[in-house]
């Protein structure tokens, strides 16, 4: 399942949209940052569920600026595609669980470097995110949008806790 496919459908819920329209809302939501959108697979998502029916063409405009609508059918696939999401879980794939499997081809002083370098970078993305929370509101996501960014900053916050002890680790030859 395609969280894009999500996105797109959920954001024409509130009405007809341009490509252009339904990347600004998307931008606003932030989910680039949590979702792992492409924006230029908007464009080829909006024009292949207009293909299956779950969009419909309601203007052809100039300079090629194609306004959808959601369509009844598309209503009932983002229903469907929304509880699943609710009640399916997912693995997250991170390439540093990747980079961790291998942490024995490094040295110890490339370990530590890496390690304090990760945590450096965990703390200050805790930080903007922090910034950030309650902000999106003044450009007109709506207030719950605010718990991807507390969710992220958790899942962060519980890496930062795994790195500090785990360099501990690396110092005292416990790790890797």
């Amino acid at each position: 399942m395609s969280s894009t496919r999500i996105l797109i459908l959920g954001s024409l819920l509130d009405g007809p949209m341009n490509g252009y329209q339904v990347r600004r809302r998307l931008e606003v939501m932030g989910a680039d940052n949590w979702a792992n959108v492409a924006f230029g697979s908007i464009y080829h998502g909006l024009s292949k569920m207009a293909d299956e029916g779950l969009l419909e063409v309601v203007e052809s405009g100039k300079g090629g600026k194609t306004v959808y609508e959601i369509t009844e059918t598309g209503r009932l696939e983002f229903h469907r595609l929304l509880l699943t999401s609710w009640h399916e879980i997912k693995p997250i794939v991170d390439p540093f669980q990747v980079a961790l499997t291998f942490m024995d081809r490094l040295s110890k002083e490339e370990v530590l470097d890496a390690m304090h370098s990760r945590i450096h970078q965990l703390k200050m993305q805790i930080s903007m995110i922090e910034n950030v929370i309650g902000a999106k509101q003044r450009y007109g996501a709506p207030r719950h949008v605010d718990e991807n960014l507390r969710l992220t900053s958790a899942m962060y916050s519980a890496q930062l806790a795994w790195a500090e002890k785990a360099v501990k680790q690396v110092e005292a030859d416990e790790l890797p």
